[in-house]
Protein backbone atom coordinates (compact mmCIF):
# COMPACT_ATOMS: atom_id res chain seq x y z
CA UNK A 1 0.00 0.00 0.00
CA UNK A 2 1.55 3.43 -0.85
CA UNK A 3 2.51 5.29 1.81
CA UNK A 4 2.31 9.28 1.89
CA UNK A 5 4.16 11.86 4.30
CA UNK A 6 1.97 14.99 4.94
CA UNK A 7 4.20 18.35 6.07
CA UNK A 8 2.26 20.98 7.50
CA UNK A 9 2.20 23.22 10.15
CA UNK A 10 -1.38 23.21 11.04
CA UNK A 11 -2.55 20.49 13.27
CA UNK A 12 -6.41 20.20 11.66
CA UNK A 13 -4.75 20.24 8.35
CA UNK A 14 -2.60 17.08 9.02
CA UNK A 15 -5.22 15.43 11.27
CA UNK A 16 -7.48 16.51 7.94
CA UNK A 17 -5.73 15.04 5.36
CA UNK A 18 -4.32 12.01 7.52
CA UNK A 19 -8.36 10.76 8.14
CA UNK A 20 -9.23 11.48 3.81
CA UNK A 21 -6.22 9.68 2.87
CA UNK A 22 -6.76 6.54 5.01
CA UNK A 23 -9.92 6.26 4.25
CA UNK A 24 -8.49 5.93 0.64
CA UNK A 25 -6.41 3.26 1.73
CA UNK A 26 -3.06 4.94 1.74
CA UNK A 27 -0.29 4.65 4.87
CA UNK A 28 -0.11 8.38 6.54
CA UNK A 29 2.57 9.40 8.21
CA UNK A 30 2.52 13.10 9.17
CA UNK A 31 5.03 16.01 10.18
CA UNK A 32 4.94 18.86 11.69
CA UNK A 33 7.61 21.56 10.55
CA UNK A 34 10.73 21.21 8.48
CA UNK A 35 12.84 19.60 10.93
CA UNK A 36 10.74 17.18 11.37
CA UNK A 37 9.79 16.23 8.13
CA UNK A 38 13.91 16.06 7.38
CA UNK A 39 13.65 13.23 10.38
CA UNK A 40 10.83 11.42 8.72
CA UNK A 41 12.83 11.19 5.43
CA UNK A 42 15.52 10.22 7.05
CA UNK A 43 13.72 7.17 8.50
CA UNK A 44 11.81 6.04 6.01
CA UNK A 45 11.43 6.85 1.87
CA UNK A 46 7.94 7.63 1.73
CA UNK A 47 5.81 6.51 -1.97
CA UNK A 48 4.68 10.78 -1.74
CA UNK A 49 5.45 13.53 0.33
CA UNK A 50 2.16 16.44 0.69
CA UNK A 51 5.12 19.30 1.79
CA UNK A 52 3.31 23.05 3.04
CA UNK A 53 5.31 25.98 1.88
CA UNK A 54 4.98 27.88 4.59
CA UNK A 55 6.01 27.02 7.86
CA UNK A 56 7.68 28.17 10.99
CA UNK A 57 11.15 26.70 10.95
CA UNK A 58 11.91 26.63 7.24
CA UNK A 59 9.75 26.78 3.93
CA UNK A 60 8.64 24.12 1.79
CA UNK A 61 10.91 25.29 -1.19
CA UNK A 62 14.35 25.55 0.74
CA UNK A 63 13.26 21.53 1.79
CA UNK A 64 12.68 21.08 -1.59
CA UNK A 65 16.12 22.60 -3.02
CA UNK A 66 18.01 20.53 -0.54
CA UNK A 67 16.56 17.04 -1.10
CA UNK A 68 17.04 17.88 -4.67
CA UNK A 69 20.12 19.24 -4.14
CA UNK A 70 21.22 15.55 -2.61
CA UNK A 71 19.56 13.35 -5.08
CA UNK A 72 17.04 12.91 -2.85
CA UNK A 73 14.06 13.23 -4.63
CA UNK A 74 13.27 9.52 -6.09
CA UNK A 75 9.37 10.23 -4.77
CA UNK A 76 6.86 12.68 -6.19
CA UNK A 77 6.36 16.18 -4.05
CA UNK A 78 3.22 18.08 -3.97
CA UNK A 79 3.29 21.75 -2.85
CA UNK A 80 0.58 22.79 -0.49
CA UNK A 81 -0.24 26.49 0.41
CA UNK A 82 -2.81 29.30 1.49
CA UNK A 83 -1.00 31.77 0.33
CA UNK A 84 -0.37 30.87 -3.46
CA UNK A 85 1.34 32.91 -6.12
CA UNK A 86 1.75 31.69 -9.96
CA UNK A 87 5.76 32.44 -9.24
CA UNK A 88 5.88 30.14 -6.43
CA UNK A 89 4.22 27.25 -8.09
CA UNK A 90 6.33 27.64 -11.29
CA UNK A 91 9.50 27.81 -8.67
CA UNK A 92 8.12 24.91 -6.89
CA UNK A 93 7.75 22.69 -10.60
CA UNK A 94 11.11 23.89 -11.80
CA UNK A 95 12.68 22.56 -8.77
CA UNK A 96 11.22 18.73 -9.10
CA UNK A 97 7.71 19.27 -7.44
CA UNK A 98 5.59 17.36 -9.42
CA UNK A 99 2.00 19.85 -8.70
CA UNK A 100 1.09 22.27 -6.74
CA UNK A 101 -1.92 22.55 -4.62
CA UNK A 102 -3.41 25.53 -3.18
CA UNK A 103 -5.57 25.57 0.01
CA UNK A 104 -7.88 25.16 0.96
CA UNK A 105 -7.59 22.31 -0.82
CA UNK A 106 -10.93 20.03 -2.46
CA UNK A 107 -11.47 16.99 -1.67
CA UNK A 108 -11.79 15.52 -5.30
CA UNK A 109 -8.68 17.64 -6.15
CA UNK A 110 -6.64 16.15 -3.08
CA UNK A 111 -7.28 12.59 -4.18
CA UNK A 112 -7.02 13.37 -7.86
CA UNK A 113 -3.86 14.83 -7.58
CA UNK A 114 -2.61 11.78 -5.34
CA UNK A 115 -3.39 9.50 -7.95
CA UNK A 116 -1.48 11.20 -10.46
CA UNK A 117 1.60 11.59 -8.62
CA UNK A 118 1.37 8.31 -7.46
CA UNK A 119 1.17 6.71 -10.40
CA UNK A 120 4.01 8.72 -12.05
CA UNK A 121 6.15 6.47 -10.02
CA UNK A 122 6.02 4.32 -11.96
CA UNK A 123 7.67 6.21 -14.95
CA UNK A 124 11.20 5.72 -14.95
CA UNK A 125 13.27 8.35 -16.55
CA UNK A 126 14.71 6.57 -19.67
CA UNK A 127 15.96 7.81 -23.70
CA UNK A 128 15.61 5.99 -26.32
CA UNK A 129 18.33 4.55 -28.34
CA UNK A 130 21.72 6.40 -28.92
CA UNK A 131 22.51 9.44 -30.31
CA UNK A 132 25.23 7.20 -33.16
CA UNK A 133 23.47 9.38 -36.08
CA UNK A 134 25.34 12.36 -34.91
CA UNK A 135 28.26 10.44 -34.48
CA UNK A 136 30.55 8.44 -32.15
CA UNK A 137 33.24 10.69 -30.90
CA UNK A 138 33.61 11.99 -27.48
CA UNK A 139 31.91 15.40 -27.79
CA UNK A 140 28.99 13.10 -29.15
CA UNK A 141 29.41 10.57 -25.89
CA UNK A 142 29.38 13.60 -23.69
CA UNK A 143 26.07 14.90 -24.62
CA UNK A 144 24.59 11.84 -24.52
CA UNK A 145 25.72 12.18 -20.94
CA UNK A 146 24.42 15.25 -20.10
CA UNK A 147 21.05 15.05 -21.69
CA UNK A 148 20.94 11.66 -19.78
CA UNK A 149 21.20 13.56 -16.66
CA UNK A 150 18.77 16.42 -17.56
CA UNK A 151 16.42 13.67 -18.28
CA UNK A 152 16.97 12.10 -14.71
CA UNK A 153 16.32 15.29 -13.07
CA UNK A 154 13.37 16.02 -14.85
CA UNK A 155 14.39 19.43 -15.86
CA UNK A 156 13.11 21.02 -19.03
CA UNK A 157 16.09 20.87 -21.89
CA UNK A 158 17.23 23.82 -23.76
CA UNK A 159 19.11 23.02 -27.03
CA UNK A 160 21.41 25.76 -28.34
CA UNK A 161 21.70 24.40 -32.17
CA UNK A 162 22.45 25.65 -35.43
CA UNK A 163 20.05 24.99 -38.21
CA UNK A 164 20.75 20.83 -39.43
CA UNK A 165 23.26 20.03 -36.03
CA UNK A 166 20.39 17.09 -35.75
CA UNK A 167 18.50 18.89 -33.25
CA UNK A 168 15.19 15.75 -33.96
CA UNK A 169 17.70 13.12 -33.12
CA UNK A 170 18.08 14.72 -29.65
CA UNK A 171 14.51 15.07 -29.15
CA UNK A 172 14.05 11.11 -30.57
CA UNK A 173 16.96 10.37 -27.59
CA UNK A 174 15.56 12.05 -25.10
CA UNK A 175 11.46 10.43 -25.50
CA UNK A 176 11.37 7.24 -23.12
CA UNK A 177 11.04 4.00 -25.43
CA UNK A 178 7.41 3.69 -26.97
CA UNK A 179 6.22 7.32 -25.98
CA UNK A 180 4.76 9.65 -27.28
CA UNK A 181 6.32 12.83 -29.77
CA UNK A 182 4.63 15.33 -30.04
CA UNK A 183 6.68 18.06 -32.23
CA UNK A 184 5.29 21.85 -31.90
CA UNK A 185 4.89 22.71 -35.45
CA UNK A 186 2.41 25.53 -34.82
CA UNK A 187 3.56 27.55 -32.11
CA UNK A 188 -0.22 28.97 -31.87
CA UNK A 189 -1.39 25.93 -30.12
CA UNK A 190 1.44 27.08 -26.98
CA UNK A 191 -0.52 30.13 -26.59
CA UNK A 192 -3.89 28.68 -26.87
CA UNK A 193 -3.68 24.76 -26.16
CA UNK A 194 -0.47 24.32 -23.93
CA UNK A 195 -2.57 21.49 -21.79
CA UNK A 196 -3.46 20.00 -25.25
CA UNK A 197 -0.11 19.66 -25.95
CA UNK A 198 0.66 18.11 -22.80
CA UNK A 199 -2.49 15.97 -22.98
CA UNK A 200 -1.07 14.52 -26.51
CA UNK A 201 2.26 13.95 -25.05
CA UNK A 202 1.54 12.16 -21.80
CA UNK A 203 4.52 10.07 -21.12
CA UNK A 204 6.81 11.40 -23.97
CA UNK A 205 7.78 14.20 -25.38
CA UNK A 206 6.98 18.02 -26.28
CA UNK A 207 9.37 19.22 -29.17
CA UNK A 208 9.85 22.86 -29.50
CA UNK A 209 11.76 23.35 -32.46
CA UNK A 210 12.42 27.28 -32.56
CA UNK A 211 12.22 28.83 -28.87
CA UNK A 212 13.19 32.54 -31.21
CA UNK A 213 10.27 32.27 -33.11
CA UNK A 214 7.77 32.08 -30.10
CA UNK A 215 5.49 35.31 -29.64
CA UNK A 216 5.17 36.48 -25.81
CA UNK A 217 1.75 34.83 -25.48
CA UNK A 218 3.45 31.88 -26.71
CA UNK A 219 6.19 32.04 -24.23
CA UNK A 220 3.58 31.93 -21.70
CA UNK A 221 1.84 29.38 -22.85
CA UNK A 222 5.52 27.02 -23.00
CA UNK A 223 5.54 28.67 -19.09
CA UNK A 224 2.63 27.06 -17.96
CA UNK A 225 3.25 23.84 -20.39
CA UNK A 226 6.64 23.53 -18.64
CA UNK A 227 5.05 24.02 -15.00
CA UNK A 228 2.50 21.52 -15.58
CA UNK A 229 4.69 18.56 -17.40
CA UNK A 230 5.11 16.70 -14.25
CA UNK A 231 1.49 16.27 -14.10
CA UNK A 232 1.45 14.79 -17.49
CA UNK A 233 4.74 12.92 -16.76
CA UNK A 234 6.04 14.58 -19.69
CA UNK A 235 9.53 15.82 -20.99
CA UNK A 236 9.50 19.36 -22.79
CA UNK A 237 12.92 20.30 -24.86
CA UNK A 238 13.43 23.66 -27.43
CA UNK A 239 15.75 24.93 -29.18
CA UNK A 240 17.14 28.22 -29.56
CA UNK A 241 19.44 29.82 -32.31
CA UNK A 242 21.29 32.34 -29.60
CA UNK A 243 22.71 32.50 -26.15
CA UNK A 244 18.93 32.81 -24.48
CA UNK A 245 21.09 35.41 -22.12
CA UNK A 246 21.10 37.36 -24.89
CA UNK A 247 17.71 37.22 -25.87
CA UNK A 248 16.65 38.01 -21.92
CA UNK A 249 18.61 41.00 -22.15
CA UNK A 250 17.21 42.24 -25.34
CA UNK A 251 13.79 41.54 -24.17
CA UNK A 252 12.77 38.99 -26.28
CA UNK A 253 12.69 35.89 -23.77
CA UNK A 254 10.39 35.83 -20.43
CA UNK A 255 12.30 36.59 -17.40
CA UNK A 256 10.10 33.23 -16.04
CA UNK A 257 10.72 31.50 -19.27
CA UNK A 258 14.58 32.02 -18.95
CA UNK A 259 14.43 30.63 -15.05
CA UNK A 260 12.56 27.93 -16.02
CA UNK A 261 15.20 26.46 -19.04
CA UNK A 262 18.15 27.80 -17.35
CA UNK A 263 19.20 24.94 -15.70
CA UNK A 264 19.42 22.16 -18.40
CA UNK A 265 21.19 24.28 -21.29
CA UNK A 266 22.77 21.80 -23.32
CA UNK A 267 25.11 23.01 -26.93
CA UNK A 268 24.75 20.56 -29.39
CA UNK A 269 28.05 21.19 -31.55
CA UNK A 270 28.52 22.08 -35.19
CA UNK A 271 29.54 19.42 -37.48
CA UNK A 272 32.74 21.82 -38.05
CA UNK A 273 33.34 21.85 -34.06
CA UNK A 274 33.54 17.80 -34.06
CA UNK A 275 35.53 16.73 -37.49
CA UNK A 276 36.22 13.44 -36.04
CA UNK A 277 33.36 12.35 -36.92
CA UNK A 278 32.76 13.72 -40.60
CA UNK A 279 33.67 10.48 -41.70
CA UNK A 280 31.83 8.11 -40.27
CA UNK A 281 28.71 10.13 -40.54
CA UNK A 282 29.65 10.71 -44.30
CA UNK A 283 30.07 7.00 -45.27
CA UNK A 284 27.41 6.37 -43.27
CA UNK A 285 24.81 8.92 -45.51
CA UNK A 286 26.05 7.50 -48.59
CA UNK A 287 25.24 4.23 -47.86
CA UNK A 288 21.74 5.33 -46.90
CA UNK A 289 21.38 7.50 -49.65
CA UNK A 290 22.52 4.46 -52.24
CA UNK A 291 19.32 2.12 -50.54
CA UNK A 292 17.11 4.85 -50.45
CA UNK A 293 17.54 5.96 -54.37
CA UNK A 294 18.25 1.98 -55.25
CA UNK A 295 21.40 2.70 -57.02
CA UNK A 296 24.65 0.13 -56.16
CA UNK A 297 26.87 0.72 -53.08
CA UNK A 298 29.59 3.59 -53.27
CA UNK A 299 31.90 4.92 -51.32
CA UNK A 300 34.92 8.12 -51.06
CA UNK A 301 37.70 7.91 -51.78
CA UNK A 302 40.51 8.31 -49.14
CA UNK A 303 41.40 11.52 -50.93
CA UNK A 304 37.19 12.66 -51.28
CA UNK A 305 36.80 11.81 -47.33
CA UNK A 306 40.12 14.17 -46.38
CA UNK A 307 38.30 16.78 -48.35
CA UNK A 308 35.30 16.44 -46.53
CA UNK A 309 36.75 16.79 -43.37
CA UNK A 310 38.29 20.08 -44.38
CA UNK A 311 34.32 21.24 -45.46
CA UNK A 312 32.82 23.70 -42.70
CA UNK A 313 29.23 22.31 -43.60
CA UNK A 314 27.23 25.37 -42.99
CA UNK A 315 24.28 23.86 -43.06
CA UNK A 316 25.63 20.36 -41.05
CA UNK A 317 23.91 17.02 -41.36
CA UNK A 318 21.35 18.32 -43.38
CA UNK A 319 24.07 18.92 -45.97
CA UNK A 320 25.98 16.58 -45.78
CA UNK A 321 23.31 14.33 -46.24
CA UNK A 322 22.21 16.43 -49.03
CA UNK A 323 25.97 15.80 -50.54
CA UNK A 324 25.86 12.40 -49.92
CA UNK A 325 22.02 11.88 -52.25
CA UNK A 326 24.14 13.93 -54.97
CA UNK A 327 26.87 11.68 -54.84
CA UNK A 328 24.70 8.67 -55.10
CA UNK A 329 22.88 9.59 -58.29
CA UNK A 330 26.44 10.28 -60.21
CA UNK A 331 27.10 7.88 -63.01
CA UNK A 332 29.84 5.77 -63.04
CA UNK A 333 29.52 3.51 -60.45
CA UNK A 334 33.14 3.33 -58.96
CA UNK A 335 34.48 4.81 -55.92
CA UNK A 336 33.53 8.67 -55.78
CA UNK A 337 36.74 10.89 -55.63
CA UNK A 338 38.10 13.87 -55.01
CA UNK A 339 36.88 16.12 -58.57
CA UNK A 340 33.14 14.89 -57.87
CA UNK A 341 33.74 16.40 -54.45
CA UNK A 342 35.27 19.31 -55.51
CA UNK A 343 32.78 20.09 -58.52
CA UNK A 344 30.30 20.40 -55.60
CA UNK A 345 32.09 21.88 -52.86
CA UNK A 346 35.22 23.89 -54.83
CA UNK A 347 38.25 23.15 -55.71
CA UNK A 348 40.11 24.39 -52.69
CA UNK A 349 39.21 24.32 -48.65
CA UNK A 350 37.80 27.67 -48.19
CA UNK A 351 36.83 28.38 -51.54
CA UNK A 352 33.46 27.73 -50.78
CA UNK A 353 32.32 28.58 -47.49
CA UNK A 354 28.68 29.40 -47.81
CA UNK A 355 27.56 25.77 -49.75
CA UNK A 356 24.80 27.81 -50.97
CA UNK A 357 24.15 25.26 -53.97
CA UNK A 358 23.42 22.44 -51.62
CA UNK A 359 21.23 24.84 -49.34
CA UNK A 360 19.26 24.94 -52.35
CA UNK A 361 17.95 21.14 -51.99
CA UNK A 362 17.46 21.72 -47.58
CA UNK A 363 14.17 21.94 -46.10
CA UNK A 364 13.39 25.43 -45.97
CA UNK A 365 13.53 26.25 -42.58
CA UNK A 366 16.71 25.02 -42.64
CA UNK A 367 18.03 26.49 -45.98
CA UNK A 368 16.82 29.73 -44.98
CA UNK A 369 18.77 30.07 -41.33
CA UNK A 370 21.56 28.59 -43.39
CA UNK A 371 21.03 30.42 -46.00
CA UNK A 372 20.66 34.02 -44.30
CA UNK A 373 23.62 33.31 -42.17
CA UNK A 374 26.07 32.10 -44.98
CA UNK A 375 24.82 35.25 -47.28
CA UNK A 376 25.32 38.17 -44.03
CA UNK A 377 28.45 36.69 -43.26
CA UNK A 378 29.71 37.22 -47.15
CA UNK A 379 27.51 40.19 -47.34
CA UNK A 380 29.37 41.82 -44.00
CA UNK A 381 32.77 40.84 -44.87
CA UNK A 382 32.76 42.60 -48.29
CA UNK A 383 31.40 45.47 -46.67
CA UNK A 384 34.32 45.55 -43.78
CA UNK A 385 31.51 44.33 -41.09
CA UNK A 386 30.07 47.98 -41.35
CA UNK A 387 26.68 47.44 -40.31
CA UNK A 388 24.67 50.34 -42.19
CA UNK A 389 26.77 49.62 -45.61
CA UNK A 390 25.74 45.83 -45.21
CA UNK A 391 21.75 46.68 -44.32
CA UNK A 392 21.65 49.27 -47.25
CA UNK A 393 22.97 46.26 -49.51
CA UNK A 394 21.05 43.89 -47.72
CA UNK A 395 17.80 46.37 -48.27
CA UNK A 396 17.45 45.94 -44.56
CA UNK A 397 16.21 48.41 -40.94
CA UNK A 398 19.92 48.58 -39.83
CA UNK A 399 18.22 47.61 -36.16
CA UNK A 400 16.93 44.57 -38.31
CA UNK A 401 20.15 43.47 -39.41
CA UNK A 402 21.80 43.76 -36.34
CA UNK A 403 19.50 41.08 -34.54
CA UNK A 404 19.79 38.86 -37.42
CA UNK A 405 23.41 38.74 -36.48
CA UNK A 406 22.97 38.54 -33.49
CA UNK A 407 20.21 35.56 -33.37
CA UNK A 408 22.14 33.65 -36.10
CA UNK A 409 25.33 33.90 -33.95
CA UNK A 410 27.21 35.97 -36.74
CA UNK A 411 30.75 37.30 -35.40
CA UNK A 412 33.32 39.24 -36.96
CA UNK A 413 36.62 37.19 -37.74
CA UNK A 414 38.69 37.51 -34.53
CA UNK A 415 35.60 38.02 -31.67
CA UNK A 416 34.91 33.77 -31.46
Amino acid sequence: MPEILVVDDEPGIRELMHEILEEEGYEVRMAEDGGHARAALDDKVPDLILLDIWMPDVDGVTLLKEWRAQGRLTMPVVMMSGHGTVHTAVEATRLGAFDYLEKPIAYKQLLETVKKALASRQAKPSTSGTLEELGGGETVKRLAHRLSLAASAGLPVLLLAEPGTGEEAVAHFLTPPDAPFVRVDEPTELANHPTEVLARAKGGLVFVPDLGELSVMQQRGLILLIARRAEFAARVLTVSREDPARALAEGRLAQELYELLAHAVVELPPLRDRREDISGLAARALEAACVRLRQPPLKFTEAAMSRLAEHDWPGNLAELETLAGRMALEEGGGPIDLAAIDATLGPKPGADKTGIDLMLHLPLKEARDAFEKAYLEALLGECDWGMSRAADRAGLDRTNLYRKVKQLGIEAPGKG
